[in-house]
Protein backbone atom coordinates (compact mmCIF):
# COMPACT_ATOMS: atom_id res chain seq x y z
CA UNK A 1 0.00 0.00 0.00
CA UNK A 2 0.68 3.67 -0.77
CA UNK A 3 0.01 6.26 1.92
CA UNK A 4 1.01 10.16 1.64
CA UNK A 5 -0.99 12.84 3.66
CA UNK A 6 0.51 16.95 2.42
CA UNK A 7 -1.00 20.06 3.59
CA UNK A 8 -3.05 22.28 1.31
CA UNK A 9 -4.69 25.59 2.14
CA UNK A 10 -6.18 24.70 5.64
CA UNK A 11 -6.31 21.21 4.98
CA UNK A 12 -4.73 17.49 4.79
CA UNK A 13 -5.16 15.45 1.57
CA UNK A 14 -4.62 12.06 1.73
CA UNK A 15 -4.03 9.75 -1.14
CA UNK A 16 -4.55 6.01 -0.41
CA UNK A 17 -3.43 3.16 -3.03
CA UNK A 18 -4.30 -0.25 -2.50
CA UNK A 19 -3.31 -2.89 -5.48
CA UNK A 20 -6.07 -5.14 -6.17
CA UNK A 21 -4.28 -8.06 -8.36
CA UNK A 22 -2.74 -6.15 -10.55
CA UNK A 23 -4.83 -3.22 -10.99
CA UNK A 24 -5.28 -0.24 -8.12
CA UNK A 25 -7.77 1.60 -6.25
CA UNK A 26 -6.74 5.12 -5.23
CA UNK A 27 -8.61 7.27 -2.73
CA UNK A 28 -8.12 10.66 -2.63
CA UNK A 29 -9.62 12.78 -0.06
CA UNK A 30 -9.41 15.64 2.28
CA UNK A 31 -10.77 18.01 4.73
CA UNK A 32 -14.90 16.43 5.13
CA UNK A 33 -13.42 13.03 3.70
CA UNK A 34 -16.35 11.66 1.07
CA UNK A 35 -17.03 9.89 -1.91
CA UNK A 36 -17.87 13.10 -4.74
CA UNK A 37 -16.21 11.19 -7.53
CA UNK A 38 -15.45 8.23 -8.91
CA UNK A 39 -13.48 7.46 -11.95
CA UNK A 40 -11.92 4.11 -13.47
CA UNK A 41 -8.89 3.63 -15.93
CA UNK A 42 -8.33 1.86 -18.93
CA UNK A 43 -5.28 1.21 -20.68
CA UNK A 44 -5.13 -0.20 -24.38
CA UNK A 45 -2.10 -2.09 -24.93
CA UNK A 46 -3.16 -2.14 -28.84
CA UNK A 47 -3.17 1.81 -28.88
CA UNK A 48 -0.89 2.63 -26.22
CA UNK A 49 -3.40 4.99 -24.99
CA UNK A 50 -5.79 4.88 -21.57
CA UNK A 51 -8.71 6.47 -21.07
CA UNK A 52 -10.53 7.01 -18.08
CA UNK A 53 -14.59 7.84 -17.04
CA UNK A 54 -15.99 9.41 -14.20
CA UNK A 55 -19.05 8.96 -12.22
CA UNK A 56 -19.95 12.53 -10.05
CA UNK A 57 -22.22 12.67 -7.35
CA UNK A 58 -24.69 15.89 -7.31
CA UNK A 59 -23.19 18.89 -6.19
CA UNK A 60 -19.73 17.67 -6.04
CA UNK A 61 -16.82 19.09 -7.95
CA UNK A 62 -14.33 16.18 -8.23
CA UNK A 63 -14.63 15.13 -11.67
CA UNK A 64 -11.88 16.65 -13.30
CA UNK A 65 -9.37 15.50 -10.54
CA UNK A 66 -10.49 11.53 -10.74
CA UNK A 67 -10.96 11.35 -14.24
CA UNK A 68 -7.09 12.91 -14.86
CA UNK A 69 -5.79 10.70 -11.91
CA UNK A 70 -7.54 7.75 -13.86
CA UNK A 71 -6.35 8.35 -16.89
CA UNK A 72 -2.95 9.13 -15.39
CA UNK A 73 -2.23 6.36 -13.27
CA UNK A 74 -3.40 3.48 -16.27
CA UNK A 75 -1.36 5.71 -18.62
CA UNK A 76 1.74 5.18 -16.47
CA UNK A 77 1.14 1.40 -14.69
CA UNK A 78 -0.54 -0.67 -18.04
CA UNK A 79 -3.48 -1.54 -15.91
CA UNK A 80 -7.23 -0.69 -14.81
CA UNK A 81 -7.10 2.31 -12.05
CA UNK A 82 -9.71 3.73 -9.61
CA UNK A 83 -10.46 6.59 -8.11
CA UNK A 84 -12.19 8.07 -5.57
CA UNK A 85 -12.18 11.17 -4.93
CA UNK A 86 -13.82 13.95 -2.27
CA UNK A 87 -12.20 16.86 -0.64
CA UNK A 88 -14.65 19.45 0.75
CA UNK A 89 -13.63 22.50 2.81
CA UNK A 90 -16.04 25.14 3.56
CA UNK A 91 -16.30 28.15 2.43
CA UNK A 92 -13.27 27.84 0.25
CA UNK A 93 -11.61 30.38 -2.16
CA UNK A 94 -10.76 29.95 -5.85
CA UNK A 95 -7.12 30.31 -4.49
CA UNK A 96 -7.59 27.49 -2.14
CA UNK A 97 -9.09 25.53 -4.86
CA UNK A 98 -5.84 25.53 -7.00
CA UNK A 99 -3.68 24.95 -4.36
CA UNK A 100 -5.42 22.05 -3.37
CA UNK A 101 -5.60 20.42 -7.26
CA UNK A 102 -1.98 21.41 -7.51
CA UNK A 103 -0.96 19.30 -4.29
CA UNK A 104 -3.41 16.34 -5.34
CA UNK A 105 -2.07 16.50 -8.61
CA UNK A 106 1.93 16.35 -7.26
CA UNK A 107 0.67 13.16 -5.18
CA UNK A 108 -0.98 11.24 -7.92
CA UNK A 109 2.14 12.03 -10.16
CA UNK A 110 4.83 11.06 -7.01
CA UNK A 111 2.79 8.02 -6.65
CA UNK A 112 3.47 7.23 -10.90
CA UNK A 113 7.12 7.99 -10.21
CA UNK A 114 7.14 5.42 -7.30
CA UNK A 115 5.87 2.89 -9.54
CA UNK A 116 7.88 3.16 -12.52
CA UNK A 117 10.65 3.57 -9.90
CA UNK A 118 9.72 -0.16 -8.93
CA UNK A 119 9.10 -1.33 -12.12
CA UNK A 120 12.66 -0.44 -13.12
CA UNK A 121 14.09 -2.09 -10.18
CA UNK A 122 11.63 -5.59 -10.92
CA UNK A 123 13.58 -5.46 -14.57
CA UNK A 124 16.78 -4.94 -13.21
CA UNK A 125 16.36 -7.84 -10.61
CA UNK A 126 15.02 -10.84 -12.98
Amino acid sequence: MFTVTRKASRIEITLEVKKLGEDYLLTLTGGKEHAGAVAVGLFDEKSGRASSSVITLPGHREERLALDSARRVSKATGKTSIVVAGIHVDSISLEEIKEIVSTAEEMVGNFIASCKKSDVTARRNK
